[in-house]
């Protein structure tokens, strides 16, 4: 699959930089970009699939920045997944352990190099992606809320499931069956990839975008999506659609000022929202289905 990146150069008083750059983020979401790296003070690289780039979007975009005398400019590049996967599989990443309940680590490192308790649960990465690895924040979220959950013998699906770890982590955690779905068919291979490392038989993974669920038979107990905003919105009702009477919803991938846009959405499909989480500029929603 091909992919566009862009390599955005921001200029602007240095104590609006970080807005800037989360805001940017935020509405170059809109023209098909599903990842971001800050690679300098004032450059930002975004990741799109070539297919669903949309320039005029991105121009928009730009053209009606909401915050005055920021400059922003961008070149393009056209790359296939290999070239800016390389050297993010080659340099690995730290372990990251949430509530000392689930170590998440570099899979080319041996278990036995970490000093844990008996009762943490291992999730070993093939890091071929540098997104998905529990290094960003809306991942660890997920598993946080996760945690927090009752996953004894739940059926879990999993939408845009990158490295497959949030799949992972249901399945350690005592989810009978989990199924997930990504468009990007390097993380169709990737998420298949790490459930062979760990051991995990009762995922099954699927091609495609959010049509895909209509194609999957019987219900889920918990749906999980960490995906940028508009897709939240878009796919919502879909969602709704598999997910059985009392089942629980897991968004992620947006801003914490993106939230009342998805609890409205929600709420008009019988959702109710039954907890939230932050970390920095980010946020997750946990919400219930209930009888409209």
């Amino acid at each position: 699959m091909k992919y566009i990146v862009a390599d955005f150069d921001i200029r602007c008083d240095a104590n609006l930089l970080q807005t800037c750059k989360d805001l940017l983020a935020d509405m170059a979401g809109n023209a098909g970009f599903e990842s971001f790296e800050e690679t300098g003070s004032n450059h930002l690289k975004g990741y799109a699939q070539k297919d669903l780039f949309y320039r005029h979007a991105l121009d928009e975009a730009i053209k009606d920045f909401p915050i005055e005398q920021v400059e922003i400019s961008y070149t393009l590049e056209n790359v296939e997944d290999k070239d800016w996967n390389a050297a993010w599989e080659e340099g690995g990443f730290e372990p990251i352990n949430i509530q000392d309940k689930v170590l998440i680590f570099d899979a080319k490192q041996p278990l036995g190099s970490f000093h844990i308790r008996k009762s943490t649960l291992p999730i070993a990465i093939d890091a071929r992606l540098a997104f998905g690895t529990g290094t960003h924040q809306t991942t660890r979220m997920i598993v946080s809320a996760l945690l927090e959950l009752d996953m004894e013998g739940k059926r879990v699906l999993d939408c845009g499931c990158g490295t497959g770890i949030l799949s992972l982590a249901a399945s350690k955690l005592g989810a009978k069956e989990c199924i997930a779905y990504d468009i990007d068919e390097w993380s169709v291979e990737n998420t298949k990839h790490n459930a062979e490392i760990n051991q995990v038989a009762n995922l099954s993974v699927f091609h495609g975008d959010g049509r895909v669920i209509s194609h999957i038979n019987g219900v889920f107990d918990i749906v999980m999506a960490n995906i940028n905003r508009n897709i939240l919105l878009a796919d919502m009702e879909k969602l709704k659609e598999v997910m059985s009477s009392s089942a629980t919803l897991i968004l992620s991938g947006f801003y914490e000022e993106d939230i009342p846009l998805l609890t409205e959405k929600a709420s008009s499909l019988g959702l109710e929202e039954t907890g939230k989480k932050t970390d920095g500029d980010w946020a997750c929603l946990l919400l219930q289905n209930r009888k409209l």
